[in-house]
């Protein structure tokens, strides 16, 4: 087959460039003498190199799965040295790939990937008992001078170990969800917290270890609380040995064999958060535990090791890689000018982040010294540095305003634990045992008078943000705290007024508001007429009768009214609510307003106040359909409960890692969609107070954008 040389360069340089990938390397092609399969030709100039051009107008989708495989439109290419065809990969790595991309161990699992523990799921930590019980007994029981203070204190240092990684956690979330000095702006899902959920493992792991060492080896056993020569040496060993192993180790980790079937596994995270940097598979952890190991076995062979050097050791290793995959940067530029040597010691967070985008480049462990030596320090990441270093806080366009529910919410926040703010808010009797940190967490809202920032997601256009007001759902119902709250309320709408905000979600009348500041161009939506709409919608086709139960709110008048007015009969059971609703029902439609404590229908839509013995006096088979903002809850086995208001999210809105309290994943309520909706249709009018938007509008508004109303949400069990 005749070939031609490629006089051009290919139309997909600025797709190249979003996955990372360098344009006049990766370059369309074919090979004399292959006859399937498109492919890619890198690593050598063009002229070097008999490659054709097809007809190919940008690539849409790039997906990197393998040192040797990629994916374009589709399509697999391989793009190891030889450019061999797709037609030469076995079999299995377009679906090993697939499985890949859904978060899936590797590409190609070799042995020793799972953790040996992965069966026990969260009893995990049953493992570390027999030691941690051990070394506490003997250090209570035993005799001064038979007492092992280095056992006793494994446990405090792994415990540690978590609060240090998830403060990490926390602070990253924070940062990146504000948007200054953030590096990667690609967005994360919930198949990378499923996927990184297990990043506690490496701690036990770290844990059976040192209790090994300190059994089997006796100057463990005899440490003392500091040792300079040992701490010197601790340096010299790391600086030495330990980066120097680990650059040519990581190396051999991107060499096909072994990154198909291993450190894919970590690649799979484009846009790293800290606990992305212990994401391994077992095997890969026992590689770097030997290696980081060398330090500690040395000293304590030497019989200079000391506490302060082994768990500083620890602790620096964890600082250095949490940092490197926080995804913001924060190294200050002075200290490489004060210190330029520095830039060889010392990394940085785009240093690394380069690492998982450029994909070639940037090996070194915390050293970016030997990048430097063996030519593979990314040419840009200086640049990166210092463009992420001077990013600036992103401006939202909508801002949703919600606070705390319940004293456990704290946990199931976006910046709390990150694989309990992946999944519904359910109680769990662990979290009973960290009442300490319950309590100082509320303490502290009584006192900080100040919004945060917890999450940002991506809605075509649009950029979105939630603030979190540090107040709970229990506070919103004490006089006193009232001003306190209005007052932080406030302060947000002006900082989103100032910050150029379009609309404000809140989950609040906000009619006070206008009323103070009349001059607001931020538009105010409480998003009553969007939860309106979602209830009436969820009403079972063919009911002609529905019960009305709970406390009153704008949103329970407006579903009456609706209700009423289109010829469906609403059951009242109290007199007082009966007399509020006629007021507002013309004579026509108060005709469908009963006032019954018997018959009731097999619908009912309760609010906030509906008792667990109104429940009970449900006939069988009762659907609930709530029209708050919190869910009733669940006395009834024989009934069914539906989902309080809110719809399913398109795939457009983006950077969706967390649920919404109770909702399922990828479901947002319905006072939190309203707000993206007048944003995205410029509606630009207040939905506060007693201002009501157009049900129908703003209903076909949710649709036209994608949003779904929720099917099989119902169910029959009982908390």
């Amino acid at each position: 087959m005749a070939t031609r040389r490629a006089k051009t360069q290919p139309r997909i340089k600025s797709d190249l460039h979003g996955a990372g990938l360098d344009p006049v390397k990766w370059v369309m092609g074919r090979v004399p003498g292959e006859n399937e399969g498109r492919h890619l030709c890198i690593g050598l100039p063009l002229s070097s190199r008999r490659c054709t051009l097809p007809e190919f107008n940008g690539a849409q989708k790039i997906m990197i799965f393998d040192s040797n495989l990629m994916q374009v439109q589709g399509q697999w290419y391989c793009q190891n040295k030889y450019c061999k065809t797709a037609a030469h990969m076995p079999g299995s790595w377009e679906r090993k790939a697939n499985q890949f991309g859904k978060g899936e161990m590797a590409s190609k699992p070799g042995i020793l990937t799972e953790w040996p523990w992965t069966w026990l799921g969260n009893f995990k930590y049953v493992v570390l008992a027999p030691w941690a019980i051990h070394a506490t007994y003997s250090y209570m029981v035993k005799d001064e001078n038979e007492r092992v203070l280095s056992y006793f204190l494994v446990l405090p240092l792994l415990v540690s170990r978590m609060v240090h990684n998830q403060l990490w956690i926390s602070l990253s979330r924070y940062r990146t969800a504000k948007g200054n000095n953030r590096i990667v702006d690609k967005t994360i899902e919930f198949e990378q917290v499923d996927r990184e959920r297990n990043w506690d493992d490496q701690i036990i792991l770290n844990g059976i270890l040192m209790y090994l060492g300190i059994t089997y080896i006796e100057s463990a056993k005899r440490m003392t609380w500091w040792r300079t020569d040992g701490v010197i040496w601790t340096i010299l060993l790391h600086a030495g040995p330990v980066e120097f192993l680990y650059y040519w180790l990581h190396r051999a980790l991107h060499h096909h064999f072994l990154y198909s079937r291993y450190h894919s596994h970590h690649h799979s995270s484009i846009v790293t958060e800290p606990i992305t940097s212990v994401i391994h598979p077992f095997a890969e952890h026992i590689a770097y535990y030997v290696l980081f190991a060398i330090p500690m076995l040395s000293t304590l062979y030497m019989w200079n090791g000391s506490i302060i050097s082994i768990a500083g050791y620890v602790t620096y290793i964890d600082f250095m890689n949490n940092m490197g995959h926080c995804n913001f940067e924060h190294i200050p530029k002075w200290l490489f000018s004060a210190f330029p040597p520095l830039k060889y010691l010392m990394y940085t967070p785009s240093y690394h982040s380069l690492h998982h985008t450029q994909f070639r480049t940037n090996y070194s462990l915390f050293m970016p010294f030997y990048d430097y030596v063996y030519s593979t320090l990314d040419k840009s990441s200086d640049t990166l540095y210092e463009t992420s270093l001077v990013r600036k806080e992103e401006a939202p366009d909508v801002v949703h305003l919600t606070h705390l529910t319940t004293p456990e919410s704290i946990y199931h926040l976006r910046l709390g634990f990150a694989y309990l703010a992946s999944q519904p808010h359910k109680s769990k009797w662990y979290l009973w045992l960290m009442w300490p940190v319950t309590v100082w967490s509320m303490m502290v809202t009584w006192i900080y008078g100040r919004t945060f920032t917890v999450e940002r997601n991506v809605f075509k256009h649009l950029k979105l943000q939630t603030w979190a007001i540090p107040k709970y759902s229990i506070q919103y119902y004490m006089q006193w705290q009232r001003e306190s709250i209005n007052a932080m309320i406030e302060d947000s709408i002006l900082e989103a007024e100032t910050k150029g905000v379009k609309e404000e979600g809140l989950n609040e009348n906000g009619e006070l508001f206008l009323r103070r500041h009349p001059q607001l161009k931020v538009k105010l939506v409480d998003g009553s007429s969007l939860a309106v709409a979602v209830v009436l919608n969820s009403i079972p086709k063919g009911t002609t009768q529905v019960v009305l139960r709970g406390n009153l709110s704008k949103v329970a008048y407006s579903i009456a009214l609706a209700l009423c007015q289109g010829g469906i009969q609403v059951f009242t059971v109290s007199e007082d609510e009966h007399k509020k609703l006629k007021s507002k029902l013309s004579e026509e439609a108060g005709n469908n307003l009963v006032l019954s404590k018997h018959n009731a229908p097999k619908t009912w839509l309760v609010g906030d106040g509906l008792s667990e013995d109104e429940q009970l006096k449900a006939s069988k088979g009762t659907v609930f359909i709530p029209f708050s903002h919190f869910p009733p809850k669940k006395m009834r086995k024989d009934c069914y409960y539906n989902s309080t208001p809110a719809m399913l999210a398109p795939k457009h809105l983006e950077n969706v890692d967390s649920c919404e309290n109770w909702l399922p994943r990828r479901v947002m309520s319905a006072w939190r969609i309203a707000g993206i909706l007048h944003a995205m249709e410029e509606w630009n009018v207040n939905e506060c107070g007693n201002m009501m938007f157009n049900i129908e509008k703003i209903w076909k508004g949710s649709l036209e954008h994608g949003f779904r109303p929720l099917t099989n949400v119902t169910d029959s069990n009982a908390n």
